[in-house]
This record gives structure tokens, C-alpha cells and sequence, in this order.
């Protein structure tokens, strides 16, 4: 799969995301370990706090059908800078795939990919659980 083909499954969620509050919609698209892919919109809620980042939305996706073993994640979004995905959503790649590709798009169709650990130097994982 392409980038290219990667980040349209993301441009497709992101139609379908709810963001009645923001007015920012997000979609994403992760691939798995296997090449199958599964995507997240943004979610938003009322209470701010439980508002579901496509990313997170993705990637409960691909686990609900049986994936832990990711290899990229698309993120695109309508704004004009590059969409990167907030502190939560990339603690909880790292749980999954701390070596991820993360492809970071804006409303022109640009893009930039980073590797996770780029955009999360310091993680919190297993090892710090004893």
C-alpha cells in the first residue's frame, strides 16, 4: 500500500467525523502488520475530555478485529498545518507499534512522516510497571 493509498482511507474517515464543537475533523487510518487497514474519525463530545481522536478510534478498531501489530498510521485533517496526533493518541501507538510510521497530512494533500519515537521520545511502557 502507498502512502497515498494510506492517507485516502483517512481522508475518507475524516468525512465522516463529528465535530460539532471544533469544527476540526479528523480521520485516520492505520495499517497493520498483515497490510490489512482499518480506520477512525474524531468523535466529539460535549465533555471535552471524552472526545475519541480518530487515531485511538483506528487503532480500537484494528484491535477489536484482532490486530496489536501496526506499521503506519495516516492521519488527515482540513486545517492548513500538518495534522500530528496529540500526547494521548501517540501513548497509546506506542502500546502497539512503538516503531510506527506516522504520516501527517494537511488540507493541500502535503504530507510529512515521522517514526513514533520521533514524536514521543520518552514513553511510558511495560518496564516502567515492574
Amino acid at each position: 500500500m502507498t502512502d497515498r493509498d494510506l492517507l485516502n482511507h483517512a481522508a475518507a474517515a475524516m468525512k465522516n467525523s463529528y465535530a460539532p464543537y471544533s469544527r476540526f475533523k479528523v480521520g485516520a487510518a492505520v495499517e497493520c502488520e498483515d497490510g490489512s487497514v482499518f480506520s477512525g474519525c474524531k468523535i466529539e463530545n460535549a465533555a471535552m475530555e471524552a472526545t475519541l481522536c480518530a487515531e485511538r478510534a483506528a487503532i480500537a478498531a484494528a484491535v477489536l478485529a484482532g490486530r496489536r501489530r501496526f506499521l503506519r498510521l495516516a492521519i488527515c485533517a482540513e486545517g492548513p498545518r500538518y495534522c500530528v496526533p496529540c500526547g494521548t493518541c501517540r501513548q497509546f501507538l506506542q502500546e502497539f507499534a512503538p516503531e510506527a510510521e506516522i504520516l501527517c497530512s494537511r488540507a493541500d494533500g502535503r504530507y510529512v512522516s515521522y517514526k513514533l519515537p520521533e514524536l514521543l521520545p520518552h514513553p511510558f511502557t511495560a518496564e516502567h510497571l515492574g
